[in-house]
């Protein structure tokens, strides 16, 4: 994995100040440099220059960037942030146009597909990625998102200037680009936070690329276009068949993704998530004679303090060791104190250059910099929830009806802490519903499906093009801040695709929730892991970090000069503090409750402060 980032400028002459463009250059790809610690450089021709850092997993000796390539007399350069899954497939089309490749680099398999059969290549691809093209010939740049977002990528417009980075921080080293908050900008952390907005950049002027879309800057503008989106449309495959190919479409994905030149690792909690892909990638080593290596994650004393809930009903530990007995794999336990993972709240906005999922990311920010210390690439159980319908709101009813957002049903609990002057100016109810109204218009029903089951369509696209983002957000920026590649086989686009449509008499069959997913493991994995109860990633229920967390803000209000003092209530927060908190009723997704309300103000105050934030009403 890598950053990437750059400038374009179609009626610029950046070559006549090359000392001073080289030197943004530079900034910006020192900014990402935790990225890509292996190797980095930059290019700069007369319109367009380029940076990229590297974190070496494929052809480490022959991928490095920017790359470029000629033909007819005209140079094409590539700065690419991913890994590619059909490497020799792509390659094998390259071979029958009579392309010579001279190397194993994805990069340079990418950017002579591009050359030879233009930017409609990428339909093909399949892969984890975020690159950008300058094609001098034509005075064009391209760049381009992978199907779901696993990579990000942003871009903001200084004049006529276009700039983009895998990261904000990135576009924040062009001179000129400043950090702003107008009422969008607000709306999207106070309200949908720690979700966004498909394609906001959140700060005033920023984007996000939209994933499964590439856009084309030239002379003439710019021009976005949409090449994979998820579909509705009937299921005609028997359960049987259904479940066959749904095991065949999965281990697929595992086995594809476990490419690498360098050794691979697995996350692995004792769910049926984890534990598939720890097992499929477990069996494809020892056939190399090879072991593989596993991590786990928990909280010091968690033992001692955690609370069984409707959300989290059981602890993962006895279900992680039945699975290391199973596997024979090297396994690591790692524990995450509580001071800690508060002390690393402001690190994973660093990470991210914005508000978070709190300690949720601070502590997989920690446990993700445990692993790179022998690891570069991991393979994890991420997003099988939202494919597979593993959450509470795909199944209760009073979810299922909401007309909102599933996993935030409500704002009062974000709007009591706020002041009024600012929740009557960002409107808030009306910025959500207008999110929720948008998402929903974007997928299509089917005219045989009754009204439940258009609403589990609707929340199975929402969780997928929303919270699975957001999710997606967490794992790149947590692992990529210390230079490991997460890579994610539940959100392999051709296993998406098929998922989506399996109508839910088959995914929860007899009431099973995951069903589908847990037949289509049948015989990789133990019946008590297979079908265990879900139980998401970890958090604490010691008392002493709540306190922690209590005190600290506190203590941040005694700040007169606090940016935080205007956006809230004074009162209503201390009241807040001092009262016990409720850990099984979350104000966003199934972990974040009281203790992670504080979290997120005290987040949000260093936000405010570290990136000198102007708020525009």
């Amino acid at each position: 994995m890598c950053s990437i980032s750059g400038f374009y400028n179609p009626s610029a002459q950046f070559t006549g100040q090359r000392d001073y463009f080289l030197h943004i250059l530079e900034d910006m790809k020192t900014s990402m440099q935790h990225r890509g610690p292996d190797d980095n450089d930059c290019l700069l021709t007369e319109h367009c220059g380029l940076a990229h850092t590297r974190l070496s997993i494929i052809d480490l000796s022959g991928g490095h960037q920017p790359m470029t390539k000629q033909r007819d007399g005209f140079h094409y350069h590539i700065v690419y942030n991913g890994e590619i899954y059909n490497l020799k497939v792509l390659r094998k089309k390259l071979e029958d146009q009579h392309v010579k490749v001279d190397t194993n680099s994805d990069t340079e398999i990418l950017l002579l597909s591009f050359m030879t059969f233009g930017a409609d290549f990428v339909k093909e691809v399949d892969g984890i990625f975020a690159f950008a093209i300058y094609d001098e010939r034509h005075n064009t740049l391209t760049l381009f998102r992978d199907a779901f977002g696993v990579k990000p990528l942003f871009y903001t417009i200084q004049e006529d200037t276009f700039i983009f980075s895998s990261e904000p921080k990135g576009c924040f080293c062009f001179p000129g680009i400043r950090a702003v908050l107008d009422r969008s900008g607000l709306n999207e952390i106070f309200s949908l936070g720690p979700a966004r907005t498909p394609g906001s950049g959140v700060f005033q002027g920023f984007h996000e690329l939209l994933p499964g879309t590439y856009m084309t800057c030239s002379p003439f503008g710019r021009h976005e276009t949409n090449y994979f989106h998820l579909e509705s449309h009937p299921h005609f495959d028997s359960y049987s068949d259904t479940v066959e190919k749904t095991s065949f479409l999965l281990q697929d994905a595992i086995r594809r993704q476990m490419v690498s030149d360098v050794p691979i690792c697995t996350f692995l909690s004792g769910g049926v998530d984890s534990s598939v892909v720890s097992a499929v990638c477990a069996a494809e080593l020892k056939k190399q004679g090879k072991q593989l290596t596993t991590y786990s994650f928990d909280f010091k004393e968690n033992d001692k303090y955690f609370k069984a809930n409707s959300f989290q009903p059981s602890q993962d530990r006895p279900y992680v060791d039945k699975m290391v007995q199973f596997l024979h794999s090297d396994h690591h336990y790692l524990e995450c104190d509580n001071k800690m993972q508060a002390d690393l709240l402001s690190r994973s906005v660093d990470a991210h250059d914005l508000p978070c999922m709190v300690d949720i990311d601070s502590s997989l920010q920690y446990f993700c910099e445990e692993v790179s210390h022998t690891h570069k690439v991991v393979l994890t159980g991420e997003c099988a929830d939202e494919v597979f319908g593993g959450y509470p709101w795909f199944h209760r009813e009073e979810m299922l009806n909401s007309g909102t957002f599933p996993w935030t049903p409500s704002l009062k609990p974000r709007k009591a802490l706020l002041s009024r002057e600012l929740t009557d100016e960002l409107r808030m109810e009306d910025y959500v519903q207008n999110a929720y109204n948008k998402a929903v218009s974007e997928i299509n029903v089917l005219p045989e499906e009754n009204e439940v089951e258009t609403n589990r369509r609707r929340i199975g696209y929402l969780n997928i093009r929303f919270f699975m983002q957001t999710l997606l957000n967490r794992m790149d920026r947590t692992s990529m801040f210390s230079g490991l590649e997460a890579r994610v086989p539940f959100a392999d686009r051709t296993l998406v695709d098929y998922v989506f449509n399996i109508p839910w008499e088959m995914k929860a069959k007899d009431g099973l929730v995951k069903n589908m997913l847990r037949q289509a493991s049948k015989g990789l994995l133990p019946d008590e892991i297979l079908f265990r109860r879900k139980s998401p990633y970890p958090k604490t229920y010691n008392p002493y970090y709540e306190n922690l967390l209590a005190g600290r803000l506190r203590e941040v209000l005694t700040d007169s000069a606090s940016p935080l003092h205007p956006l809230i209530d004074q009162q209503a927060l201390q009241q807040f503090l001092n009262n016990p908190k409720d850990y099984g009723a979350p104000w966003y997704g199934q972990l974040m409750a009281g203790p992670q309300m504080i979290a997120y103000l005290l987040q949000i105050e260093y936000f405010l402060r570290k990136y000198n934030i102007s708020i525009c009403l």
